[in-house]
């Protein structure tokens, strides 16, 4: 599963408390893999984190409070910095190494007697979205599949990017979710020690 730490649209203090609850992840979660991160305005600060978990980690989401003076504002009175823990959603993205299925069939036109008795036409479908194209330009099925063929890792390369866009998009938006008030966990100190 995919796990986004972000500050929001918090100061640095919020964007130091996700770089620190990172580092708390990496100790309780030893197959914890970083993904991504959006360096902060400071030092070990981070407006985001994405990182990928096991899917069978018990991982709360919800805002994570970090009690604590400002380490860069000497007369701040605030205390209380709030980030945010979300499980993005997976969007599914096709294989192209999965069953590609051709189908031949006469393709008619230009081409002469040799075009209209021979199977030149090639369908290729890839069978778990169904997705199909059609290639009849060339005269040989041999030409015609590898037409197909390159057609359709084209397209499948398109859906994937699209997906790609899609999550950068959820994840965009659950950057902006954070709720403040009512934390999962709480920090305290420059320690970041858990109370």
């Amino acid at each position: 599963m995919k796990v986004q730490i972000s500050s929001g649209k918090g100061p640095c203090e919020c964007e130091l408390a996700v770089g620190m609850y990172f580092e708390k992840l990496k100790e309780e979660y030893s197959n914890l893999k970083l993904v991504e991160a959006h360096q902060g305005k400071a030092k070990g600060c981070f407006t985001y984190i994405t990182c990928e978990l096991d899917e069978a980690a018990d991982l709360k989401q919800g805002s994570v409070l970090w009690i604590c003076e400002s380490p860069y504002r000497a007369n701040c009175k605030r205390k209380n910095w709030y980030i945010d823990v979300s499980i993005l959603e997976e969007v599914k993205k096709v294989s192209t190494e999965e069953i590609i299925r051709f189908e031949t069939f006469r393709s008619g036109g230009k081409g002469g007697q040799h075009v209209n008795k021979v199977e030149t036409g090639v369908r290729a479908i890839h069978m778990p979205t169904g997705i199909a194209v059609v290639s009849t330009e060339a005269r040989s099925q041999h030409m015609n599949k590898q037409i197909a063929m390159n057609r359709l890792l084209d397209l499948l390369a398109q859906v994937n990017e699209d997906a790609n866009q899609k999550e950068k998009q959820l994840a965009w938006l659950e950057q902006n979710r954070l709720i403040r008030g009512n934390p999962i966990r709480i920090f305290k100190g420059r320690d970041f020690k858990e109370i």
